[in-house]
C-alpha cells in the first residue's frame, strides 16, 4: 500500500510542473492531508485580504508620473461613487461612476487635451496586482505607441466602466483601464487591461478587448501583455472599432498615430 501511495505521488508530481491548480492532493483516511487543507486556506485567506486591501492611490500615482515621465500630465488620484470598500463590493453600479468630486479634477485634466489615449489605473478587486504590475504595464504600453498623446488617472474604488466616463471627460479617442482582476485560489494578484474606443457611459462589456492574467511570472509577461494592448489600439484606430469585432491579429501594419 505504502508503495503505491508513493508511485502515484511521483506521478501527480510531474502533472504539478506545469500547473498551479490543485491536483493529486492525496488523502488521509476519509480527508484531505492537513498539508493540503492548510494550502487551501493560505491561498483562500490571501484572496480575501487582496480583495479588502486599500489602494494607495497618491504613492501610485507617483510612481506612474516617474515611470511615464513627459509622456503624460501630472497624475491626478479621483474616486468613484462608491465611498468605501464595503459599499464598493455590494454596490457594482456605483464602482461604475465617478464621484462629484472628480469632475472639476478632470476638467482640469481635460484641457491638457485632447488625448489619443487615457490609462486609467483603478484598483478593482486586487489593489496588490495594481500596485505590482499596473506601473510598469502602462509604462511598457507608452513606450509601444510613440506619437500618441496620453494622459493617465487613478481611481479609487473603481469598475471597469468608470474609464468610460474617465474617457468621455477627457475627450480621449481611447480608455485602458488596467484593473485587478477578481482574486482566484492560485492568482491573488493578477492584473486585467480592458480597452475601449469613443469611451462613453453606456458602453457595452461586447464593446470592449480584455487582456486577463498579466502576472509575471506566473501569468502572462509585462512585455506580452503589452504587446497585445498596443497591437490591438493600432488595429482599432485603423479599423475604427473594439470589442468582439476586432481579434488578437497584428498582421496589420502598425500605425504611429490613433488620428
Amino acid at each position: 500500500m505504502t508503495g503505491e501511495v508513493s508511485q502515484g505521488s511521483d506521478a501527480w508530481e510531474v502533472l504539478r510542473r506545469h500547473t498551479p491548480a490543485r491536483i493529486g492532493l492525496g488523502r488521509a483516511g476519509d480527508a484531505l492531508p492537513t498539508s493540503a487543507v492548510l494550502r487551501f486556506e493560505a491561498a483562500h485567506a490571501l484572496a480575501r485580504d487582496a480583495v479588502h486591501d486599500a489602494l494607495d492611490g497618491e504613492t501610485l500615482a507617483a510612481e506612474l508620473s516617474a515611470a511615464l515621465g513627459d509622456r503624460v500630465p501630472p497624475v491626478p488620484v479621483v474616486a468613484s461613487a462608491a465611498p468605501d470598500r464595503a459599499v464598493y463590493l455590494q454596490r457594482p453600479d456605483l464602482g461604475r461612476r465617478l464621484a462629484p468630486t472628480a469632475r472639476p479634477v478632470l476638467a482640469e485634466l481635460a484641457a491638457g487635451g485632447p488625448y489619443d489615449l487615457v490609462l486609467v489605473v483603478a484598483d478593482g478587486l486586487s489593489a496588490r496586482a495594481v500596485h505590482t504590475h499596473a506601473v510598469a504595464t502602462a509604462a511598457a504600453v507608452l513606450d509601444r505607441l510613440d506619437g500618441w498623446s496620453a494622459a493617465a488617472v487613478v481611481v479609487r474604488q473603481a469598475r471597469i466602466a468608470v474609464g468610460d466616463e474617465i474617457g468621455q471627460l477627457l475627450g480621449a479617442r481611447f480608455a485602458v483601464v488596467l484593473l485587478g482582476e477578481r482574486p482566484g485560489l492560485s492568482a491573488p494578484d493578477s492584473l486585467g487591461a480592458y480597452l475601449t474606443i469613443d469611451p462613453r457611459p453606456g458602453r457595452r462589456d461586447s464593446e470592449r478587448n480584455c487582456i486577463s492574467n498579466i502576472r509575471p511570472p506566473l501569468g502572462q509577461s509585462i512585455e506580452a501583455g503589452a504587446d497585445t494592448i498596443a497591437g490591438l489600439l493600432r488595429q482599432a484606430a485603423a479599423l475604427g472599432i473594439t470589442g468582439v469585432g476586432l481579434k488578437d491579429d497584428q498582421a496589420l501594419p502598425q500605425q504611429e498615430s490613433a488620428g
